[in-house]
């Protein structure tokens, strides 16, 4: 263990990087996935079980936390690791995006936002110094600072302007966050699609001095190769000795594509929000358990998979949990996902150490491409 944050770049292979992030509750292996906690908890998830599927680190979420259950309730409670019993690194973002997804709810100018709450309407501001104070009070590990997400497609000037709040405010969120020690701020670059603003923010980024990096305003209604046009620019531009971590994204293909591109770290709500609507994913691909073809189908998802959940129950009957909206088969499918997610990024990990990143990455598309078993007769 250690005192302070530290990242440690392993090896590469072609633009893929392989690493270590050290925090005072832990390491994170990188290429890292952090499954989302949005209100302290993985949805459908114990703790330990989250844990058991290999994940290093979680992501909690500022806008809700601070909503309900408050962060001063958090801290005076011991903080978010004691109050939802998770003794790893966890990531907070900051409610920007919320920010974004809250336009006919919010007012927006230099200072920060105004919104309304989509719990009980009362009205709440976060400026940068307010975010940075409220993932302090639930002891995050990992802070983000304060940015506007622009929803694309977006005319030029919207996109310019939202970039230049994002600096300013990355300015606001260095300075509030004044070193506290055993933590982490990371900066958000923001410039759309836009290569030149994104060169611009990431420039003011370095300039003002991070402990990692973030790609922000991506997964936000861009098609995925715009998304990695964005990151083959700008993933070049950022310091390589930091974590570099790419918001929101994304399903298996994203983190393969995005990993390929030089990027550390991933989070996003999509494989147990999946897993709680029946898609399941396993090497064919992913699989709608709704489907009529699964019903009177003993078979199991996968009877090679390492995760011995996707070798013990039948298709038949993960298929009735989910056509009767059973509680447990959300949580056997998102367990199962949440596992293959950290199946890939382990693999991925191996990969980029015996410099086989690119076969790898071609192996894992191929399963996909074949897809799932034959229906049974």
């Amino acid at each position: 263990m250690t005192e302070h944050f530290r990242f440690t770049l392993h090896t590469t292979d072609g633009m893929a990087r392989r690493g270590q992030i050290d925090t005072p509750r832990g390491e994170i292996r990188t290429p890292a996935f952090m499954p989302v906690g949005t209100a302290g908890t993985v949805k459908a998830m114990y703790p330990e079980q989250v844990r058991e599927t290999g994940a290093d680190v979680l992501l909690g979420n500022t806008y809700h936390l601070m909503l309900r259950p408050g962060a001063e309730r958090v801290a005076r409670l011991g903080g978010l690791h004691k109050f939802m019993d998770w003794e790893r690194p966890i990531l907070t973002d900051s409610g920007g995006f919320q920010v974004m997804s809250l336009a006919t709810l919010r007012k927006l100018d230099e200072n920060g936002v105004v919104f309304k709450s989509h719990i009980d309407g009362s009205s709440h501001n976060l400026t940068p110094e307010r975010s940075i104070e409220i993932q302090k009070l639930l002891d995050s590990d990992i802070i983000m600072q304060l940015d506007e997400c622009v929803r694309l497609p977006a005319e030029h000037a919207e996109i310019e302007r939202g970039m230049e709040l994002s600096l300013r405010w990355a300015e606001r969120s260095k300075r509030a966050f004044d070193d506290a020690r055993g933590r982490a701020l990371f900066g958000i670059v923001q410039g759309g699609d836009v290569p030149q603003l994104r060169a611009r923010s990431a420039a003011g980024l370095v300039d003002i001095g991070f402990h990692g990096y973030s790609v922000g305003g991506l997964a936000v209604g861009e098609p995925q190769e715009v998304m990695f046009s964005v990151l083959e620019d700008i993933t070049p531009q950022l310091p390589e000795d930091k974590p570099r971590y790419l918001m929101g994204v994304g399903k298996p293909d994203d983190l393969l594509g995005a990993v390929a591109r030089g990027i550390d770290m991933f989070d996003c709500v999509h494989p147990t929000r999946a897993g709680r609507h029946g898609h399941v994913y396993t090497r064919y691909g992913v699989i709608n358990l709704k489907n009529a073809r699964h019903r009177d189908d003993p078979r199991p998802l996968d009877e090679t998979s390492a995760n011995p959940t996707a070798r013990r129950f039948s298709r038949a009957y993960l298929h009735h949990l989910v056509k009767c909206e059973e509680i447990l088969g959300a949580m056997i499918l998102s367990q199962i996902n949440l596992s293959y997610y950290q199946e890939l990024m382990d693999g991925m990990r191996r990969a980029i150490e015996d410099a086989t990143f690119v076969s790898y990455c071609a192996s894992v598309r191929e399963g996909w491409a074949r897809g799932d078993l034959p229906a049974l007769d």
